[in-house]
């Protein structure tokens, strides 16, 4: 059974005067399930998960899942490119009651086909809670494979999906087609569709900080048949996704939350605030979407 199918938000971490932002968070957890998002993904990428420091991570992992109160799933990054320290981080999640667990490819160290089959079993083992895997590559430098990926879908039990990032179609539909009870989400807003047709469950999506429930009703309008309602808004959206991505993740997306009243668009070093060109595109992008 999946996880979760739809859109899940890759949820910032509200900052304000260099502390983690709750009353911010508490606003944007409840807009979020208010807007039909299917589950929440605290700590990946967009979180900032890199610069909390232990304590913090904790503390937000508490938060978002006593906030969210089993209303909607609950995924928490829980990547490290220390296994010990993942296996660590993992457990914890699941002590306070996380629904599943992201977990990034090593990164850095990097390591081998065979060490990430050896590091993701070594996780499993140690954790009930389900896995969906994280291919990033273009930030961690290491791609996992599909015969990798079905490899650790088939050998682990908890083992259930992965967030594909890798931006390659050709790559993720081959997964598709050798290991169809993987469960693959996609990591670009601007390829939802896309891996939808090819049997994806979803997106876990950055954009969804934003216009939660234009990615709510794309993944809906999918499932439910009607693909030229969801062709309509990936193709609709592609400016805000743009914008979106400007910059690093996730400058742009806190800045146009800032924009938009949702949140200051503080964020942590070694990120920065966005230049003025890019400022000025992503406010002409959102006035230009009706939504200042």
């Amino acid at each position: 059974m999946s996880l979760f199918t739809g859109s899940a938000v890759a949820l910032i971490t509200p900052f304000h005067d260099g502390a983690v932002d709750y009353t911010a968070m508490t606003r944007l957890i409840e807009l979020q399930i208010a807007s039909g998002t299917d589950a929440i993904v605290a700590l990946g990428t967009t979180g900032e998960a890199a610069t909390l420091m232990q304590d913090e991570r904790e503390e937000v992992i508490r938060f978002v899942v006593e906030r969210v109160s089993n209303r909607i799933p609950v995924i928490v990054g829980t990547g490290s490119n220390n296994t010990e320290d993942a296996i660590q981080k993992s457990r914890f999640a699941e002590a306070v009651g996380a629904d599943g667990l992201l977990i990034v490819t090593p990164f850095y160290n990097k390591t081998t086909q065979e060490g990430l089959l050896a590091h993701y079993s070594s996780i499993a083992e140690q954790v009930r809670l389900p896995i969906i895997l994280y291919n990033v590559p273009s930030r961690t430098g290491l791609n996992i494979k599909p015969e990798t990926v079905k490899k650790l879908v088939r050998s682990c039990e908890n083992i259930v999906g992965i967030k594909e990032a890798s931006g390659d179609i050709s790559q993720i539909t081959q997964l598709a087609a050798i290991c169809p009870e993987c469960d693959i989400y996609s990591g670009n807003d601007d390829q939802v569709v896309p891996i939808l047709s090819i049997g994806g469950k979803g997106v876990i999506s950055t954009i969804a900080n934003i216009h939660p429930e234009a990615m709510h009703m794309m993944c809906k309008a999918y499932e439910e048949g009607d693909t030229e309602e969801a062709r309509r808004l990936q193709l609709a959206l592609l400016p805000l996704q743009q914008a979106a991505f400007c910059e690093v993740n996730p400058i742009p997306i806190k800045t146009m939350m800032g924009l938009l009243k949702l949140c200051d668009p503080e964020v942590r070093l070694p990120l920065v605030k966005p230049s003025l060109e890019h400022y000025e595109l992503m406010e002409n992008t959102l006035r230009e979407y009706g939504m200042l």
